[in-house]
């Protein structure tokens, strides 16, 4: 279950891929936070899927710069 698809991606602007970014890292933290308190994830899974996605997201990014500096 990907949370952004990379056609998604691909067809958002920089500032809106700059603010998934900072949201999901934030998400990201927060669970990880859960855990390192002692706690437990409410979806073990969902970290996993945080990181592809932001990844992800980096991962196109950096394609678009590299395309357009060609």
């Amino acid at each position: 279950m990907a949370i952004l698809r990379p056609k998604e991606i691909r067809s958002m602007s920089d500032k809106d891929l700059d603010a998934k970014i900072k949201e999901f890292e934030l998400e990201l933290f927060k669970e990880k936070g859960k855990i390192d308190v002692g706690g437990v994830a409410d979806n073990p899974g969902r970290i996993k899927e945080l990181k592809r996605t932001i990844a992800r997201i980096l991962t196109i990014n950096n394609e678009k710069q590299t395309n357009g500096a060609k």
